[in-house]
């Protein structure tokens, strides 16, 4: 028995809930199911189907072995198709993490488009601002925002995003506004941020980035709830330029220390090496790469040409 075979049987076994239906979708027999899924666990020296007369159940190990063996399936047949019709169509699912903000404003309304000009394609979009683990959560491409740090994925820059601060007029009439980045230490700040910990800002000055630590009078850990206090006039927001533009037009917020901005965060693209050969993680890089042209958001945003 080759171990992919055995491998595709449990996938199988796992998604169709029992082994006859799985047996009914793979052209096999029932004994012949049940050799193959008892001599994968044998080989793994590890359970992975609880069965029943009833119900069949998988166990942790079985969760955590289907998902790795889904994903790892998954590569196989891509890498195949990737070499034996590189001018074929690709079809499949592509799953897709992106921070919360950006992936609702700026990616969700390009992939209507994307999914036409592929329609053998279907992806999954996750939107949240927690790390993620791309082989743990199954993920094929990351948008991130930022430096990162050296690590095995591939990186692609895709575009930028600058950060501006603004308050409230009434705020900063009420409590003046800051002319240098020490000058936050007396003022309240509407911090973003998903994890607890001391707050600090980064800001460029003649001697280069410097850190500013700021008091989190308000935290949030979703930026349009963090904007929301800061026009209530909670106090100074640090926000993507392209967000508050509008407001900033409007008059209802006013940015502050725009002398000490820093330059454009990279939003990039990220995966596995692995998956470098994989059709539709290409396809999908390289039209986020060609819709967003290395744009900075924030200039974007201010121009009005989005």
């Amino acid at each position: 028995m080759g171990r992919f075979e055995a491998m595709a049987v449990f996938v199988k076994v796992a998604e169709a809930g029992s082994l006859s239906a799985a047996g009914r979708e793979l052209g096999l027999s029932l004994t012949s199911v049940s050799r193959q899924l008892a001599a994968l666990e044998e080989q793994l020296g590890t359970r992975l189907v609880l069965r029943t007369t009833r119900r069949l159940a998988l166990t942790e190990a079985g969760r955590l072995y289907h998902e790795q063996a889904r994903h790892i399936l998954g590569e196989v047949a891509e890498a195949e198709q990737a070499l034996t019709a590189p001018e074929s169509a690709p079809t499949g699912r592509l799953h897709v993490s992106a921070p919360t903000l950006i992936g609702r404003l700026k990616l969700a309304p390009l992939l209507p488009e994307f999914l036409a000009r592929h329609p053998g394609l279907a992806i999954d979009l996750t939107l949240t601002d927690r790390p993620v683990d791309l082989v743990e959560d199954g993920i094929d491409l990351a948008i991130r925002i930022g430096r990162l740090p050296d690590s095995s994925l591939v990186m692609r820059r895709l575009g930028g995003i600058r950060m501006r601060i603004c308050a409230a007029p009434d705020y900063l009439a009420h409590c003046g506004e800051p002319a240098v980045p020490e000058d936050l230490a007396g003022h309240d700040c509407v911090v973003f941020a998903t994890v607890p910990g001391p707050i600090s800002w980064p800001f460029q000055t003649a001697a280069g980035r410097v850190m500013v630590p700021v008091t989190a009078r308000l935290r949030a850990n979703d930026l349009d709830a963090a904007v929301a206090a800061a026009l209530a006039g909670a106090g100074l927001v640090r926000a993507p330029s392209w967000q508050v533009a509008d407001l900033v037009a409007a008059g209802r917020l006013v940015p502050v220390l725009a002398a000490y901005e820093r330059p454009s965060a990279p939003v990039q693209a990220l995966f596995l090496p692995s998956r470098l050969l994989s059709p539709k993680i290409r396809l999908f890089a390289d039209f986020l790469a060609e819709r967003w042209a290395g744009r900075d958001f924030g200039h974007e945003a201010e121009e009005g040409s989005a």
